[in-house]
């Protein structure tokens, strides 16, 4: 069960890499002026920032009250969002449902569920996965903890049989979480996915808390990542797996789509569930570097880069990562497998403009689904029933 007294980063860029981020944009014009040495070591910082796994742990919200059937939070951008969410609390965790009433200052949300510890006022960590345990103790499903060797060592899987009344073919699920994130994230996929005869396998993939790390020790951007979930892919055909599904979140999605073309195991893939996925990085870096205020051409700086083998040093990494692989608006005609892709219009950490363009680019295969006020991969959140009724649909 993961330590709920350390609460995961679950963010694309946490508060502390957005507020180191803001410095170094403040320092952005003296240092484009500068020498060669001076911007490549800016540009190499800001690279290191998108590509470093990030260990940090930040209060973002207060416990104001407490009652045996409410909470009262203060106001932030999260807090006041109506769907179920977690709340990390020193020692604990505990999950919020709607909204009940609110001021300017403070919150008050259905307490659903006190999951550890004992919840004082003070501050707490706002937690968009809603789960934060195990699929035992949050779901009340049996799990087995496995094993699955990928190319970097053994890989924490939890493996989840399926819904002992559902027979047919013997289908497996991928789930892949995003940048950041833990097994938990997954878990709000796993009763739609048993109820439709699916085992699901959940690893933990390289550079992850308790998982083997890569060899530079930095996030890919899916262009190593896809090597572990071809492993899972690769465990479940040999342990009887007719077809398998994979279902992806933010980066773990970027992982999906990098598998299905890099990997001798893709036809072994039916179906990809993508939920607020990264469709293409460099949109995503050009709208992060817009958001803190950095000049167009920081973004095409840093892109430019983490691609080029004379940088390896400079920017930490075992192999260039080459940005435009992960563009498949651009690679729209390279598609082969049916795509469900959810995202909404309130995802200001990945805007769904790309992979928009991808579905009416290739409507023969991609299935939009549009969400208008979600956050990023909250869509679940903001509305489980509708959520599950379009995975149900996709897959069935």
């Amino acid at each position: 069960m993961p330590d709920l007294s350390k609460p995961p980063v679950t963010e694309l860029a946490s508060a502390p890499v957005r507020r180191r981020m803001l410095l170094a944009g403040g320092l952005t014009g003296a240092l484009l002026t500068a020498s060669a040495v001076g911007t490549a070591g800016f540009l190499s910082y800001l690279a290191r920032l998108l590509l470093l796994p990030d260990r940090d742990h930040v209060d973002d919200v207060r416990i104001r009250h407490i009652g045996q059937e409410w909470i009262t939070l203060s106001v932030t951008p999260d807090s006041v969002r109506p769907g179920r969410y977690g709340l990390w609390f020193p020692g604990g965790h505990l999950r919020v449902g709607e909204v009940l009433d609110a001021s300017s200052t403070s919150v008050r949300r259905v307490l659903e569920r006190i999951d550890a510890g004992t919840p004082q006022p003070g501050p707490a960590r706002w937690n968009g996965w809603y789960y934060a345990r195990d699929p035992r103790a949050d779901l009340g499903v049996d799990y087995q903890d496995i094993v699955v060797r990928s190319d970097v060592g053994d890989l924490p899987v939890w493996l989840i049989e399926p819904d002992g009344s559902v027979g047919g073919r013997d289908r497996w699920a991928v789930l892949i979480h995003g940048r950041g994130g833990e097994r938990p994230e997954c878990l709000r996929a796993v009763p739609v996915l048993r109820r439709l005869g699916m085992t699901c396998v959940i690893p933990s993939y390289r550079n992850d808390v308790g998982a083997p790390p890569s060899p530079d020790g930095r996030y890919n951007l899916g262009l190593s990542e896809w090597r572990d979930v071809e492993a899972c892919v690769r465990h479940a055909l040999a342990h009887g797996a007719d077809d398998v599904v994979l279902v992806g979140w933010s980066m773990g999605g970027a992982a999906a789509l990098q598998m299905l073309d890099c990997s001798g195991l893709a036809d072994a893939v039916s179906a990809v569930v993508l939920d607020s996925p990264v469709v293409d990085w460099g949109h995503v870096i050009r709208h992060q570097a817009e958001v803190l205020g950095l000049p167009p051409l920081v973004a095409r700086s840093v892109t430019d880069l983490i691609g080029r083998r004379w940088a390896r040093r400079l920017v930490g990494v075992h192999q260039p990562l080459d940005v435009a692989r992960t563009n498949w608006e651009v690679r729209a005609a390279e598609l082969r497998h049916p795509l469900l892709i959810m995202h909404s219009d309130g995802d200001d950490l990945v805007p769904g403009d790309p992979a928009l363009a991808l579905s009416r680019a290739r409507p023969d295969l991609v299935r939009w689904e549009r969400w208008i006020t979600a956050r990023h991969t909250q869509e679940w959140n903001t509305d489980p029933a509708r959520w599950e009724a379009a995975v149900a649909d996709f897959l069935s």
